[in-house]
């Protein structure tokens, strides 16, 4: 019997055993579905991680007060420890002294009680300079912003998210109305266009006020949270990177040989980073998912026992008839890569599926979730699948090849 025969009839059996066939599959199909799932979600998070990153910008440079912890890891002020090597002042000599500069903003944070009348919200103020909206890219969908002479005055002026917009005011016309925040009163001048979210923040949420008067009038400090750094290109990052590290180490006093008080980190490396953990993460999910392809194998062989206990006058007759061992054993061992091989096929539709169903949720709750099945990871769950039923396909193909013909004939 050849090859193409000995597929036929394996294929004949499992028609005949469809209950059976399809049970003996079930543990393949599950670990194949898993693997597929798992490999696309994982691409899925790290396309919304990456495209998260990309929505702020590729050609930005954050500084943030402290140095790096040991191991290249995030400065102390990531953590929400107070650092404040950081001054506006820096700020102003980096857009005077470095080139290659397109907009540069400090940053301060904080979080305050937002009154208008009888509304009133919990959210983010954040003190930012006027290069505010060329860093991020916006514009103000009412109003105006605030110039350089009301941030260099402390003006009491604030423009207002989207979202705290409709809050506070309910749609209504907020220009030239006085809010309070944390018990000051400020003039709200303009309103920011409808943003969305971006690194992982609304940007709708929050509100703007001129950097020294969220220093002087809301959190009494003399330092800056971190810096926002739009370069001209990206080809110019490493370089300006370079004369900022020099020019801050100049300025803060750090002698030769001394660590950092600040830590300079860019998009671009960090998308990088991001990408290679990620990349990690996604296949150690995707190896654990496999273990179950373990578990289903050996439900496959302890089936294909049992088959064989089923058909030992089967294997006698054919014995007897001229058959060899290598037949016989080809006969079994194709059996079960046919279970496994269907297994795995209706496991990476099913995983297809139930990947797709993942990623429309995701775009459904306003995520930039992309549906990655690459042709590597399908081809990858059907060689899976084959290699599974080759191996915990031998040993009871290996029995059955091993009975002697006569006593398998008059096995009862």
């Amino acid at each position: 019997m050849n090859t193409t025969d000995t597929i036929k009839l394996s294929l004949s059996i499992l028609r005949a055993n469809k209950a059976r066939s399809f049970l003996t599959s079930l543990g393949i199909i599950i670990g194949i579905a898993a693997v597929i799932v798992i490999m696309s979600v994982g691409a899925g998070a790290q396309s919304l991680i990456i495209n998260q990153l990309n929505s702020v910008g590729t050609n930005l440079v954050a500084i943030l007060p402290g140095a790096s912890a040991e191991g290249g890891g995030p400065p102390p002020s990531v953590m929400g420890i107070s650092v404040t090597t950081l001054k506006y002042e820096d700020t102003l000599a980096i857009r005077k002294e470095v080139a290659n500069i397109e907009a540069i903003s400090s940053y301060n944070t904080g979080i305050g009680k937002m009154v208008y009348r009888n509304n009133n919200i919990d959210t983010n103020f954040y003190g930012v300079m006027t290069d505010y909206l060329n860093v991020e890219d916006t514009s103000v969908e009412r109003g105006r912003f605030f110039t350089s002479e009301e941030e260099r005055g402390s003006a009491r002026v604030v423009v207002l998210g989207y979202q705290v917009w409709q809050d506070l005011f309910e749609g209504d016309n907020p220009i030239g109305k006085k809010i309070k925040i944390k018990k000051e009163f400020f003039e709200v001048i303009g309103v920011m266009e409808e943003r969305g979210s971006a690194a992982f923040q609304n940007q709708d949420d929050l509100v703007l006020v001129p950097v020294s008067t969220a220093q002087k009038i809301l959190l009494g400090v003399k330092h800056v949270s971190f810096m926002r750094i739009k370069i001209n290109d990206t080809d110019n990052i490493d370089r300006a990177v370079e004369e900022i590290k020099l020019l801050l180490r100049d300025r803060h006093n750090i002698d030769s040989g001394e660590d950092n008080d600040f830590t300079i980190q860019n998009t671009k490396e960090a998308i990088k980073v991001l990408t290679s953990v990620t990349d990690v993460l996604k296949f150690f999910l995707a190896a654990i998912a496999s273990i179950s392809l373990m578990v289903g194998g050996i439900g496959v062989m302890n089936i294909m026992l049992a088959a064989v206990n089923e058909r030992i006058r089967e294997v006698g007759l054919r014995k007897a008839v001229g058959a060899k061992s290598s037949h016989i054993m080809w006969q079994f061992v194709s059996e079960t890569i046919a279970i496994t091989v269907v297994g795995g096929i209706i496991g990476i539709i099913i995983g297809s599926l139930m990947s797709a169903l993942a990623a429309a949720a995701a775009w459904y709750l306003g995520f930039q979730w992309d549906l990655v099945i690459t042709t590597n990871s399908i081809l990858l769950g059907v060689g899976v699948s084959a290699v599974v039923g080759l191996i915990f396909g031998i040993y009871p193909a290996r029995k059955a090849a091993k009975l002697d013909p006569i006593s398998a004939l008059r096995y009862e």
